[in-house]
C-alpha cells in the first residue's frame, strides 16, 4: 500500500508539473460555472494519478485486470471531459452505462437481492444495477465543490468497506478498498488544504464507480453484510445526487443536469465555514458516523434503514436551516432598524 501511495504522489506531481508548462488538465478560474470556489488555474487531473496507482491491483488479485477495464470506462467519461471539456451529457451517460455493464459482465456485480427478504428477477435487476452505478458514479463528482471533500469523504467510506471486508474474511475487496484508498491519499496529502491539485471529473467519476462495484460486490457475497449497510455507507453522496435533482427538476424547472452553487457544502461554506478546507472538515464531521457506525450491525436492516432515514431527516433540517439562514438574518436587521 506504501507503493501505491508512492506512486498515486510522484504521478500527481509529474502532473502539476506538466499542467504548468504545458497549460493542459488547467481548471479556468475565471469561468462562470457556479459551483467553482477558487481564483486560480489548477490542474484537474488528480484522477489520474489516482488511477494509474490503482492499475497496482492487477497484480495483487485475480480479477484485477477485469476490474479495472471496467473502471477505466467510468475514469474515461471524466478525463476526456477534463482534457478537453467537449463531452456532451449524452456521450458521457452512454459510456458510464457501458461501465456498468462491463462491471456486470467482467465482475458479476449485479444487484439482485435488496434487502427485506427481496429478490430481484436477473432483468430487473440489470436495469435497477445499471442505474444505481450510474448514480453513484455521478454521486462523488456532486460534492467535489472544495479541497479535500469528495476524496476525504471516498476514503472514508472505502475504509468502512474494507473492514466490513476484513469482517467477512473477504481478502480480494480487502484488498482493491485498501489499495484505492492509498492511492486517493497520495493525491489528497497535494489537495488539502492548499489545493494544489484538483480530483477532476475523471477521478471522481472513477472513485464512485470503484465503491459502488465494492459495495455491490460485498452485499451480494455475503449474506452478513445487507444491501441496506451499502447504502447506509454511502447515504450522503447518493442523497446529495437525489435531492439535487428532485431541487432542479421539481422545484426549479431545470434540467436535472443542470449545474447550480446550492449543494449543501456550498451553503455550509457560504453561510457558516466561510473557508475552503474548513468547509471540507465540517462535512467530514456531519458524515463520518453515518459512515462508521454501520459497521457494528451491517446486517440489521430495522438499524440501517432508521440510520438512513436519520440522516435524511437531518440533512433536510439542515439544508432548508441553512437556506433561511439569511432571510432570518435580514429580518432581525429590520427589526433593529
Amino acid at each position: 500500500m506504501v507503493f501505491v501511495f508512492l506512486v498515486s504522489l510522484l504521478s500527481s506531481i509529474v502532473v502539476m508539473q506538466a499542467s504548468s508548462h504545458k497549460g493542459f488538465f488547467l481548471d479556468d478560474h475565471d469561468s462562470s460555472k457556479p459551483q467553482r470556489f477558487h481564483h486560480a488555474p489548477t490542474p484537474r487531473a488528480g484522477g489520474l494519478a489516482i488511477f494509474l496507482a490503482s492499475l497496482a491491483v492487477v497484480w495483487l488479485i485475480p480479477w484485477g485486470w477485469a476490474f479495472m477495464l471496467a473502471s477505466s470506462l467510468a475514469f474515461a467519461s471524466g478525463i476526456i471531459e477534463d482534457f478537453k471539456g467537449t463531452l456532451t451529457p449524452k456521450v458521457r451517460l452512454f459510456i458510464q452505462l457501458s461501465a456498468a455493464l462491463a462491471g456486470v459482465w467482467l465482475v458479476d456485480a449485479l444487484i439482485l437481492d435488496i434487502g427485506i427478504d427481496w429478490i430481484l428477477p436477473w432483468g430487473l435487476g440489470l436495469v435497477f444495477t445499471l442505474f444505481a452505478v450510474v448514480g453513484a458514479i455521478n454521486s462523488i463528482n456532486i460534492i467535489d465543490g472544495f479541497n479535500g471533500l469528495a476524496s476525504g469523504v471516498a476514503m472514508m467510506v472505502l475504509f468502512s468497506l474494507a473492514l466490513a471486508a476484513h469482517s467477512v474474511g473477504d481478502g480480494e475487496i480487502l484488498c482493491l478498498s485498501l489499495s484505492v484508498l492509498a492511492a486517493t491519499l497520495g493525491f489528497f496529502v497535494l489537495n488539502f488544504p492548499k489545493g494544489k491539485i484538483f480530483l477532476g471529473d475523471g477521478g471522481a467519476y472513477f472513485l464512485g464507480f470503484v465503491i459502488v462495484e465494492i459495495a455491490i460486490m460485498l452485499s451480494q457475497k455475503h449474506e452478513e453484510i445487507s444491501p441496506w449497510f451499502v447504502l447506509g455507507v454511502m447515504i450522503y453522496p447518493v442523497y446529495e445526487v437525489l435531492f439535487s435533482v428532485y431541487r432542479r427538476r421539481l422545484v426549479r424547472g431545470l434540467s436535472a443536469l443542470h449545474p447550480d452553487g446550492i449543494h449543501l457544502h456550498s451553503l455550509l461554506f457560504k453561510r457558516k465555514a466561510r473557508n475552503n478546507p474548513k468547509t471540507s472538515i465540517l462535512v467530514w464531521m456531519l458524515t463520518a458516523p453515518f459512515i462508521f457506525l454501520p459497521l457494528g450491525y451491517k446486517g440489521n436492516e430495522k438499524w440501517l434503514i432508521l440510520t438512513i432515514l436519520l440522516f435524511v431527516v437531518g440533512y433536510n433540517w439542515l439544508y432548508h436551516a441553512l437556506v433561511n439562514f439569511k432571510v432570518r438574518q435580514k429580518r432581525r436587521a429590520k427589526k433593529r432598524a
